[in-house]
């Protein structure tokens, strides 16, 4: 007995992908549309709203999918990920700032010395 895995078959993808930008601009428009009937916070709502069923319609298509499996990929490799210490943190900056200064004092003074050749050459 042999076992198949089904894949998700996804029609209408590009009429999905329509639907979903027709959407997205259409909040747009009526954000701006509704400007002086409603207040502010009703607006941002209603445009969140349709934000949120445009990319619930853009998840159900096949490269939709693909997005969210890789948002969740990636969020499974974000936990593997081995954080520095706050004291890390605050030693490797100021190593930074340490060498970042010494590279500047030494510009500085290449910089004045072929300044200093130049005005004598110059002159």
């Amino acid at each position: 007995m042999s076992t198949k895995l089904e894949e998700k078959e996804y029609r209408f993808d590009a009429l999905k992908w329509l639907v979903a930008v027709a959407l997205v601009v259409g909040g747009a428009v009526a954000f701006t549309y509704f400007d002086e009937q409603y207040a502010l916070i009703l607006r941002v709502v209603a445009v969140v709203a349709v934000i949120a069923l445009a990319a619930f319609v853009a998840v159900n298509t096949a490269k939709g999918a693909a997005f969210w499996a890789l948002l969740k990929a990636s969020q499974v490799e974000i936990r593997k990920v081995v954080w520095p210490t706050r004291q890390e943190v605050t030693q490797t900056t100021l190593i930074v700032v340490a060498v970042v200064l010494v590279a500047a004092l030494i510009l500085w003074g290449l910089d004045t010395l072929i300044g200093w050749l130049a005005s004598l050459v110059i002159a």
